[in-house]
């Protein structure tokens, strides 16, 4: 089946979870020969047998973006089942895509963006018939994704993409919810400066050179988070980037999971999301940096303004915090959960954001959870943690997609 953005093939789908929906995304990346799939979990009601056949179900969606420092992961990854579960018991859809990932042949963050824009054509336009063929119902329904009722949301890596959503994608999401989002300021230290202690979430420092080929590897759109099992050997010391590694169990056995920690270790980061490596992005904003804090302590204090005139005009559609001034305005609303002690994406990231939206006359909240870590909505016990916080999000975001019908039965006639 030929096709582009929109069109899809391939779909199957499990009547007695009701929830996943596959489908091949045909974008940009098939010239490579790579799908890009998306799972659709769908509200309980769509495969209901009393469902008339002469109807339409018209919904809202949010597109959760997976996390995974862009360069691991894919949309099974650190699933965010509290979200999807209050978003789907509201009456909507929640969409999980995969995007290409970094380092990857020639990938950068212009290929991620292509992603997340051929994503948002292609719910737009999307309308299924569902057919439960059970043996107590054979009736076909229809759903169709409503282009004005599409929200967008991502963790981590993933909030970048909806940034990038934000900024670029049509339609326009109605909201976005970041969970401590990367790329609310990319020119803070923790992305150019050489790092030579313990830095991210207290996890020991990377050796390079067991992890050298990655520098040029094959196209990746999909490297899913794997650990060693519960029966992996106990007695082994793993070392991170080691391919002879066989345990201990729960140590992450995909060696792409400590590729973005590898990246702000060296201090390489946007060369790697940029494809500025020669010469280097990060290499010019750390000398940059380096001249202006040894020159006078009021030109360190301009130091984001002044990295932020380096950036090359041909980048800065992929940095959410360098847009001209008029354009947050466009923004839709945007709500920020972020943790106060996050090492690996510092809450400062989304506060800049948020500032910079208030600023513009934005509808933005910020809710930073006190001494929270990084993916903190991932712990054993978060919904009972923050159980309350989810549903305050959970009822944001139904807000945002209702608007002015629950749900809208269209007729076929």
């Amino acid at each position: 089946m030929e096709g582009g953005p929109g069109q899809y093939q391939n779909i199957s789908y499990d009547f007695q979870a009701m929830t996943r929906r596959a489908l091949l995304l045909l974008s940009p990346a098939k010239c490579y020969d790579i799908p890009i799939l998306l799972d659709i979990y769908l509200p309980p009601a769509v495969s209901n047998p009393t469902i008339s056949s002469n109807g339409t179900l018209t919904l809202g969606a949010l597109v959760y973006f997976h996390g995974g420092g862009l360069t691991v992961g894919n949309r099974m990854s650190w699933f965010p089942t509290w979200l999807q579960k209050r978003i789907t018991d509201a009456g909507h859809i929640f969409i999980s895509p995969d995007y290409r990932l970094i380092p990857s042949g020639s990938i950068t963050g212009h290929d991620i963006l292509e992603d997340v824009l051929d994503v948002f054509k292609f719910v737009a336009k999307l309308s299924v018939d569902v057919t439960d063929q059970t043996e107590h119902n054979s009736t076909p329904a229809q759903y169709q994704v409503d282009p004005e009722r599409i929200a967008v949301s991502g963790s981590s890596a993933g909030g970048l993409c909806a940034y990038l959503a934000a900024m670029h994608a049509t339609p326009k999401p109605k909201a976005v919810l970041s969970l401590y989002g990367l790329g609310g300021n990319f020119l803070i230290p923790h992305y150019y400066t050489l790092k030579h202690t313990i830095f991210f979430r207290g996890r020991e420092m990377l050796d390079p050179a067991l992890l050298s080929d990655f520098l040029y590897p094959a196209l990746i759109t999909d490297s899913l988070n794997t650990y060693f099992p519960p029966d992996a050997p106990t007695d082994v010391i793993a070392k991170p980037g080691l391919e002879t590694n066989v345990g201990p169990p729960g140590f992450p056995s995909n060696r792409r999971m400590f590729l973005a920690r590898l990246y702000l270790q060296l201090g390489e980061f946007l060369d790697y999301y940029t494809g500025e490596y020669e010469p280097s992005l990060s290499a010019a904003l750390r000398s940059k940096a380096e001249d202006l804090q040894l020159a006078s302590s009021s030109a360190a204090n301009n130091l984001e303004d002044r990295l932020a005139k380096m950036i090359p005009e041909k980048h800065r559609s992929l940095f959410p915090s360098l847009g001209p001034p008029h354009t947050y305005a466009s923004w839709p609303p945007v709500y920020f959960f972020h943790g106060s002690s996050d090492s690996a994406v510092h809450v400062r990231e989304s506060q800049h954001l948020h500032n910079l939206l208030t600023e513009a006359g934005v509808q933005s909240i910020l809710n930073v959870a006190d001494g929270m870590e990084h993916s903190f909505d991932y712990h054993p016990n978060a919904d009972v943690i923050h159980g309350q916080q989810f549903d305050i999000i959970g009822r944001w975001l139904d807000q945002m997609l209702r608007e002015t019908s629950i749900v809208q039965y269209i007729s076929l006639k």
